[in-house]
């Protein structure tokens, strides 16, 4: 299975102020990433366990959803955790006009900054979709797109978290590397509790990915 699919590959040589699919790599640092939250469940689990690990991670959350759980986006801020925009609905971008798209991307927009003072956040395609006019008008607008270089697989129902633990743990995540999880279920939590005492007994170190006014 490759953890580096040709999209990615591909978008990796754009710049990475434009579209970033692995973070800095340095002092060995790996960035933990979650999507489709706020989840009233989900959500507190994860981050109790990542305040216990002392971790930073960055949260791209879709609008709808930051706007019926206010506390968690609170407190997400709070820990020091980044949040990022996942469109304001989630819905099926490539059955937008780029509009509508657009229009997504700014209504979750407006909703974060309520929480955070900035007016742009990193942006992460719901279901990684990215079409070339989505990618322009992001680049005209200097709203960083982030992507990731490996995939947790946490969405795959069929999967225990238990088998997909196991799979990260036999190709460790390498320096600079950006895992792409997901906080409206359970799995995630599942894997990490399993293998962040690991991860840290081997000196990983892990952060938040940068805003948008920051450099990595």
């Amino acid at each position: 299975m490759s953890w580096r699919p040709k999209k990615q590959t591909l978008l990796a040589l754009l710049p990475p102020a434009l579209v970033r699919v692995r973070g800095a790599a340095h002092a060995g640092t790996r960035y933990l990433s979650f999507d489709d939250g706020p989840h009233p469940q989900h959500t507190p689990d994860l981050l109790d366990l990542l305040a216990q690990h002392d971790i930073k991670a960055t949260f791209f959350l879709v609008g709808s959803e930051a706007e019926r759980y206010p506390a968690l986006v609170e407190r997400m801020v709070a820990d020091g955790h980044r949040i990022g925009n996942h469109s304001h609905t989630h819905p099926q971008f490539g059955a937008l006009d780029i509009a509508a798209q657009l229009d997504e991307i700014d209504r979750c927009d407006r909703v974060l900054t309520r929480f955070d003072g900035r007016v742009r956040h990193p942006f992460r395609p719901p279901r990684g979709e990215l079409s070339l006019a989505l990618l322009w008008q992001c680049a005209r607008r200097r709203q960083g797109i982030v992507y990731w270089s490996r995939d947790s697989l946490d969405y795959r129902s069929g999967e225990a978290p238990a088998a997909l633990a196991e799979r990260l743990r036999t190709a460790p995540l390498a320096a600079g590397d950006i895992l792409l999880m997901h906080d409206d279920a359970a799995c995630a939590a599942a894997i990490l509790r399993a293998l962040l005492p690991e991860w840290l007994a081997a000196g990983f170190r892990f952060d938040r990915l940068p805003a948008l006014d920051e450099r990595a």
